[in-house]
């Protein structure tokens, strides 16, 4: 099996709190860490009642100080919301702090509506991702001291750069670049398989890498039994409905999500959004994933898994590694 890594969105549920959420998201991570995870990467949201993930900088300096090994980073910070300086100043600090261990994933899209991409940015042009080329290659070359600015720590620091995408753009952009590429699978599945193909086309070896390396973003819920596990994911295809009805809110319960009055349509929106994710018993998800990785080819597994009490989601995590990597995984969970 690939390595398994963990995309965290630092979910909000109903009746908990914002501290709440980051709390359980630094208990995560040290599991993560001692699961043998090679990497942990947060979201860049805004506006998101049931996201606490706002601020990647931030809450990658607090996770890579509760840790010592796990590779942290963004996935990802969104380009256009911010100046290439100001993203290069952050991450150049926290490989300063964390040598060798932080990743920084970009996105080109503002990931999030005009105004509150406006407010980040102080801007009053609309915002968009068409100048992302020249955004990248500005934020590239501060860390190689070629800026029109010293950008102090970032001059001679090396974080690893990452291209994130859902569609063809920044795959090619990537493979042009020679750059790792992360491909978000757990929302845009229908695009995965010909953007990866399109990344491996087009990719030319660089300084950073001599061959692909793809990754992809999953959804992955593990729980005892096949009935446990979609009854703990109903609560984020809830959620998911909801955003796309332009009602954002925090996680529901199981038990709200149970109860929701769905409509006909309303339900064949969450099937078919729990039909694309990875949910089940241990051995269900072993055999999920591993279709998965051999459908995909990918060099890496990055696992997003959402759900309304942060100790589920802990425990999904727990038996992903145990299933995937039973020997390794039995060591560490003291089996």
């Amino acid at each position: 099996m690939v390595p398994l890594s963990v995309l965290d969105l630092v979910p909000i549920g109903s009746g908990s709190s914002a501290s709440a959420a980051l709390a359980a998201s630094t208990a995560l991570v040290r599991r993560a860490e001692e699961l043998g995870f090679r990497r942990y990467w947060v979201a860049e949201h805004h506006g998101m009642p049931g996201i606490a993930s706002s601020a990647p900088a931030v809450l990658i300096a607090h996770l890579a100080a509760a840790t010592s090994t796990i590779r942290v980073g963004s996935g990802g910070v969104m380009l256009p919301n911010h100046q290439p300086l100001v993203v290069a100043e952050q991450f150049g600090m926290l490989d300063a702090l964390h040598p060798g261990r932080i990743d920084l994933g970009i996105g080109r899209a503002p990931g999030t509506d005009q105004r509150t991409a406006r407010a980040l940015r102080r801007g009053t042009a609309p915002l968009g991702a068409d100048d992302f080329p020249e955004q990248l290659t500005e934020l590239a070359s501060y860390f190689r001291g070629e800026g029109p600015v010293t950008a102090v720590p970032a001059h001679g620091q090396k974080p690893d750069l990452w291209l994130l995408g859902s569609s063809g753009y920044s795959a090619q952009v990537a493979g042009l670049l020679g750059l790792p590429f992360a491909f978000a699978h757990h929302f845009s599945g229908e695009n995965t398989l010909p953007a990866l193909a399109l990344y491996r086309e087009t990719f030319r070896p660089s300084p950073v890498l001599d061959a692909p390396y793809a990754m992809i973003a999953a959804s992955v819920l593990a729980a005892d039994t096949d009935d446990e596990a979609r009854r703990l994911a109903m609560p984020g295809a809830l959620q998911f409905l909801r955003l796309r009805q332009g009602e954002p809110g925090l996680v529901p319960t199981p038990e709200e999500a149970a109860a929701h009055p769905y409509s006909a349509q309303e339900r064949a929106f969450v099937e078919d959004r729990l039909a694309g994710q990875v949910i089940g018993s241990p051995a269900t998800v072993r055999a999920g994933v591993a279709e998965l990785v051999e459908r995909t080819g990918v060099d890496e597994l990055m696992v997003v898994t959402s759900a309304h009490d942060g100790a589920d989601r802990l425990r999904s995590y727990e038996l992903l590694a145990e299933a995937v990597a039973p020997a390794g995984a039995s060591a560490v969970m003291g089996a």
